[in-house]
Parts: C-alpha cells; sequence; structure tokens
C-alpha cells in the first residue's frame, strides 16, 4: 500500500498546475520544537520558511499551512515518512533549502498588491493529519510520531516570539489539506491577538464534500474515519463539532464552518480536479484516469460525472454558507483545478487565464474582502462544464498580467 500514496500523488501532480519559480526563501528547522514534542512523522523537527515584512506592510502577518493530503494506515503513514511530506531531512535535501514565493506569497507589488510587503511565514506539513495530531507515544517498532497539533503549536510560539502578536493585520491561509487545516484552527489563530488586529483566515481548496449519496460517499466517510484512528484525532477536533458528529464527520468542512466565528474567505473549483480525481472511484478504468488527466479525453458519460459533483459541491457549500454564523467570503469558479494561493495562474493572474468572477482575479477579491473594501460572495453559475484555465506560457502570462495591473485601478 505504500505505493499507493506515491500514485496519488503522482496522480495529483498531473492535474494541478505547476508552481512557477520564483523568488527563493530559505527553509529553516524549528529545532526548539524538539523540547515541545513537536516533530515530523519520522521524528525531525518541523520546518518553515520566512521572509520578513517590509514597508508598510511590518506590521501585517500572512501565515500559510501547506497541504498534501493525509496518511490513513500505518503503512501510508511509513511510506509518507520517506518523503517530504512526512520529513523535513527529505524536505529539505529534495528542494535544495529553498523554495519559491509566488502568487500571494510574492514580494513583486505588480503582482501582488495587496500582500507583497507583508511579512510570510510558511509552514511545512509533515504530519499527514492537518495538523491534528497530537499522540504521547512514540510508534515503538516503527518510530513513527503522531504530533501535528503540536507542531502548529509550536509553529505560532515562534512566530510570536518573532513579533507577529503586535500585528495590525493577520492572515491565516492554507492550500488542500493545509486549507482543512486552516479551518480547523482559525478561530485558536484568532485568539492570539488583540482586539484591534484585523484577524482573518483563507480556506484555499480545502472545502473536501462527504456528498453522502453522491459517488464515493461511503468510501470517503470511511477515509476520515480512518484518519481519525489513525492519528487520533477524536479528542483534539473541534468540540463544537464533535458534540454534534462524528469525529470523522468532523472533518468535512461543512459541518466545521457554520461554527467558525473568525471571518472566512473559501477559494473553491466546483470541479476541484482533486475530489475528482481521487474520491470517487477507488477501482479507476484507464478511461477515467485519461478523463483526469485531460479533459479533452473525457466521454459524454464522464462530464456527466464532474457535473453532477458540481451540483453535490455547490448545494453543499450552499447549504453551509447558509448555516453559518459570521460573515464568508468566497469564489467559486468551474476551473479544473485544485489550489492557488501559491500560483500566479491560481490567485494574482488568474483572470488573465480565463479565472475571473466579478471581472477580479481571485486576489483581488481576497484583497476587496480581507481590507474590507467590499464583501466579496461570488459563484460561477453559468458554466456547468470543467474548463482548462491554464493560459500562456509564463512570460506572456507575466506581460499580460504586468499590464492589467497598469491600466486597471484597485479600488
Amino acid at each position: 500500500m505504500a505505493t499507493l500514496l506515491v500514485a496519488l500523488l503522482t496522480i495529483l501532480s498531473l492535474v494541478v498546475v505547476g508552481i512557477e519559480a520564483g523568488q527563493k526563501v530559505i527553509i529553516s528547522l524549528l529545532d526548539s520544537a524538539i523540547a515541545k514534542g513537536a516533530v515530523c512523522l519520522d521524528g525531525t523537527p518541523p520546518a518553515y520558511a520566512y521572509r520578513p515584512g517590509f514597508g508598510d506592510g511590518v506590521d501585517n502577518w500572512h501565515v500559510y499551512l501547506e497541504g498534501g493530503g493525509w496518511c490513513w494506515n500505518l503503512e501510508q503513514c511509513l511510506g509518507r515518512a520517506k518523503i517530504p511530506l512526512g520529513s523535513s531531512a527529505k524536505l529539505i535535501s529534495t528542494n535544495n533549502g529553498s523554495v519559491p514565493f509566488q502568487g500571494m506569497l510574492d514580494d513583486n507589488s505588480t503582482f501582488n498588491p495587496d500582500f507583497h510587503n507583508w511579512h510570510v511565514f510558511k509552514i511545512f506539513y509533515c504530519d499527514g493529519s492537518s495538523f491534528m495530531s497530537d499522540v504521547e507515544d512514540v510508534d515503538p517498532k516503527h518510530n513513527l510520531t503522531y504530533r501535528g497539533a503540536r507542531i502548529y503549536d509550536a509553529m505560532m510560539d515562534e512566530l510570536l516570539r518573532i513579533g507577529m502578536g503586535n500585528a495590525k493585520n493577520a492572515l491565516l491561509s492554507g492550500s488542500s489539506a493545509g486549507g482543512l487545516a486552516t479551518t480547523l484552527h482559525c478561530d485558536k489563530f484568532q485568539s492570539l491577538f488583540h482586539n484591534t488586529t484585523r484577524v482573518k483566515c483563507i480556506s484555499d481548496s480545502g472545502f473536501f464534500i462527504r456528498g453522502e449519496h453522491f459517488i464515493g460517499g461511503e468510501w470517503r466517510d470511511s477515509f476520515f474515519s480512518r484518519v481519525v484512528s489513525t492519528h487520533g484525532l477524536t479528542n483534539t477536533l473541534p468540540t463544537t463539532c464533535t458534540s454534534k458528529f462524528s469525529p470523522a464527520l468532523c472533518l468535512f468542512p461543512e459541518n466545521l464552518v457554520p461554527d467558525v466565528q473568525t471571518p472566512l474567505f473559501l477559494i473553491e473549483s466546483a470541479f476541484d480536479s482533486y475530489q475528482i480525481s481521487l474520491t470517487l472511484y477507488q477501482d479507476r478504468s484507464q478511461s477515467w484516469i485519461n478523463c483526469i488527466r485531460n479533459l479533452m479525453s473525457c466521454n459524454l458519460t464522464e462530464i456527466e460525472i464532474m457535473k453532477d459533483f458540481r451540483f453535490t459541491f455547490i448545494n453543499t457549500l450552499k447549504s453551509t454558507i447558509a448555516n453559518s454564523s459570521s460573515r464568508r467570503g468566497y469564489f467559486v469558479h468551474n476551473c479544473y483545478r485544485h489550489g492557488h494561493i501559491e500560483e500566479i495562474r491560481g490567485s494574482t493572474c488568474s483572470l488573465i487565464v480565463g479565472n475571473g468572477l466579478a471581472n477580479k482575479n481571485i486576489a483581488e477579491a481576497v484583497g476587496d474582502w480581507y481590507f474590507d473594501r467590499s464583501e466579496f460572495q461570488e459563484m460561477d453559475m453559468l458554466n456547468n462544464l470543467p474548463r482548462n484555465c491554464t493560459g500562456d506560457d509564463l512570460p506572456i502570462l507575466e506581460k499580460k498580467c504586468s499590464d492589467y495591473y497598469i491600466h486597471h485601478q484597485m479600488p
């Protein structure tokens, strides 16, 4: 089964547009976390990449939680401990000690006008539990450590030590499993600050639907049940949810979002490529594999399945937002992709590749919402087919995007 994890990650890489090369930031280890038992699956210290703020952004902080799925049994977690998603040692060696910051993490004022000069602190994901596990005992036979919640807490301690507690503006965001982690930790993040600090959260491609009566529903329930069991999450998930649902159901955002009190923005595709690729069919036909890799290969039946997923996704999200207790923002599009924040195609220049709503890039929509310039609650209800939104090669895309920002007056 260990090879299955690699296979799933390979499939995901085929359906997600890769991160473009950008400003390189050094990967650092938080060695002080070891004393707190806050370590990766393989026992190595957790890692982060930090770029200090500058100019009028020195009092603003953006904390980003990396994503990367989950491990749901011993064999999967053992396999994960041998790759960057379970080991900081593997992370550093694989990336030659540094990672690019692009999209909404970029320091380029042209492409990222709202957030370019903020402190940016990226927390790497090496626990496989959306930063929620806190198991005291180390697996004595396999030397696996399930401590994601401790990693999150240790990183917050470090952020407070270097000055985040005095922030005027603070933003917690994350993509995929990191987007789910953002939803889970959003209110806890807000509690770190003074009442005068503007604190908000962004969940990027983190709205994993249960779809109880849709294809794969039973498997999705079983999957998150195994994640809960493997990582011992029964007592670490929000009690606002576990008081109403079983712990496994409290990894589905539809059961979490209504109780989040801190302002939360959802960036989502109604044709989320990760969910369509990996959570519908466990036994995939070659035809389906060809389809999820290339939309042009899909037959009419496969397109109808994707349209049915969109219908289920949108109805679930609408119901969730309707029951929310605080103001939400959302940008729900129909491009076939997963993950946005770290890419210019996915966020700061999304309009240029055909992924805009209300004539705005995703990053512009988030900026309007974050700074209270205007509310943003938009879903693409006109298009019911999945679209490729990759755009031109990077140099051409950057030129078009630069021209857009030069001629487009920000509010």
